[in-house]
């Protein structure tokens, strides 16, 4: 049986796929929140304004994780200054989890955000994402003070690159 394969590449937000998988990310992190599944409007609110135009070059990156050519990860690197560069949109659709593509996603996006110039990455989430902060401190992310502020920050990591 072949092995199946993980292909990351950058992607304009804007793409069928990328839409697609940031639509789930935001399905998930807010239905997650609530306790309930988010609605599709609820959804298209959430991700109204939401500054994914920053993650292309050269503010940021964005990267589309395809398993054997179908999208099932996301993440994204927005410059913040000169050296730091924000992690953010991190995300496997449930049923890709535990088939090695978080690792090689982190990877990648640690090596847009130093294609970009920056030397140290950032990021802020939530506590009830126990998935999402074991994946940072298993890639040597540690808690940090705060470097920002919003009513879904809860946590802040940083690891110099």
């Amino acid at each position: 049986m072949a092995r199946m394969t993980w292909i990351f590449t950058p992607e304009h937000v804007g793409t069928p796929d990328a839409t697609a998988l940031r639509r789930a990310y935001y399905g998930d992190v807010a239905g997650r929140y609530w306790k309930r599944p988010a609605t599709e409007a609820e959804i298209d609110e959430g991700l109204t304004a939401d500054g994914v135009e920053l993650l292309t070059p050269p503010t940021g990156q964005f990267l589309v994780g395809r398993h054997d050519g179908e999208p099932a990860a996301c993440g994204g690197v927005l410059l913040l200054d000169a050296e730091r560069a924000e992690l953010t949109r991190v995300f496997l659709r449930h049923g890709f989890r535990g088939k090695g593509g978080a690792g090689t996603l982190m990877q990648g996006l640690e090596d847009a955000a130093r294609g970009l110039g920056a030397r140290r990455m950032v990021l802020n989430t939530r506590l009830d994402l126990v998935e999402a902060r074991a994946l940072y401190t298993r890639h040597g992310y540690a808690e940090i003070p705060a470097y920002c502020s919003g009513p879904y920050m809860d946590i802040w990591y940083g690891k110099e690159l």
